[in-house]
């Protein structure tokens, strides 16, 4: 089934939609955004040792198994965002040992995966429309619903944009075989967010989503 979507963002996390019929997938998308709201809650409040994390991760394992998620696309979902989260762990080992570092990693590894299986077996436009349902009852109050929304939908959409960016950056050094600079790979993402976020805005104007 064909998703609408082009092949740069079915690499790149978030970007991904698996088509299926688990009950997953069948579940209300506002329950699901609901029960991860929850799901990022307990996991970031009640775990205070590794154990707990790895049990988090466990039963996502079974959610993943439950939903019919290749291995291969969940890996490629979560796989880009493991070198950020060991650079953390290793900066936490560094300031407050080595149970406070793995618990945070296995903490943080858990979210991640839950909200890339949200991801995977919801499209991004039945997400949006749950959302902005279920906000429908704040316009009686002046809350500007439509704007939330489209925040909403901004934000979902420039997450993998930022993280294909990064990635092009780093491609980029590694093929002119430069060592690593910290100016040399943040000034082009930094200047290639900008412009997006200029263009982005625009848009939006051209459109008169904004005033």
């Amino acid at each position: 089934m064909h998703d609408g979507r082009g092949p740069m963002m079915r690499e790149i996390p978030l970007g991904v939609y698996v088509p299926g019929h688990s009950v997953i997938h069948r579940a209300a998308p506002g329950w699901k955004f609901i029960g991860l709201v929850v799901f990022i809650a307990v996991v970031s409040f009640a775990s205070s040792a590794p154990l707990h994390g790895l049990s988090a991760i466990g039963v996502l394992f079974l959610a993943y198994a439950v939903a019919g998620i290749p291995i291969a696309t969940a890996a490629k979902q979560v796989g880009p965002l493991l070198p950020f989260l060991a650079f953390l762990g290793l900066f936490l080992w560094w300031q407050s040992g080595w149970i406070v570092a793995l618990t945070m990693f296995f903490k943080l590894l858990a979210c991640v995966m839950a909200a890339t299986l949200l991801t995977l077996t919801t499209t991004v436009e039945a997400l949006l429309q749950s959302i902005e349902h279920g906000l429908q009852p704040l316009n009686r109050i002046g809350v500007p619903v439509d704007l939330i929304s489209l925040a909403i939908a901004l934000t979902i959409r420039l997450i993998p944009l930022m993280i294909a960016t990064v990635e092009e950056s780093l491609h980029a050094r590694t093929a002119r075989g430069a060592g690593f600079s910290l100016a040399a790979f943040g000034v082009p993402v930094v200047i290639r967010s900008l412009r997006r976020a200029e263009m982005t805005g625009e848009a939006l104007l051209a459109r008169g989503a904004v005033d």
